[in-house]
């Protein structure tokens, strides 16, 4: 029998919130030029990327994204004015229309009292 994952954190659905880049933390090279916040948790962000939002070609070119898992990367939440960073958990290709969904997990660089006060902060629908 498989054993299976829990969350260590519940979800909360947010309100349309944008980011003004997404950027590798390892090179500084910026990945995508928009992208909006789905979900967030207290260890956690949920992202979305329409296949137009990135910059590199090689990445609007395949329908994979995965070679990004474990990538430290950083991102500033325009409404917010606030720089986050953390590391790629996963990637979902959504269809050709939707794009993709990369889960960043930013439980390492900060402590969790501050990612508590986030959750309380981050708008919701």
């Amino acid at each position: 029998m498989k054993a299976r994952k829990y969350r260590t954190a519940p979800r909360k659905d947010v309100a349309p919130l944008t980011l003004d880049s997404f950027s590798s933390l390892e090179n500084l090279q910026k990945l995508a030029k928009y992208g909006e916040v789905v979900e967030a948790s207290s260890s956690g962000i949920l992202l979305k990327f329409k296949r137009d939002d990135f910059v590199d070609k090689d990445l609007r070119a395949h329908l994979t994204i995965d070679h990004l898992v474990g990538h430290n990367v950083y991102f500033n939440i325009h409404e917010m004015n606030l720089e986050i960073s953390g590391v790629i958990a996963r990637t979902k290709f959504l269809g050709k229309n939707e794009g993709f969904i990369i889960a960043i997990d930013y439980s390492a660089d900060a402590p969790e009292y501050w990612r508590e006060c986030l959750m309380d902060l981050l708008p919701t629908n």
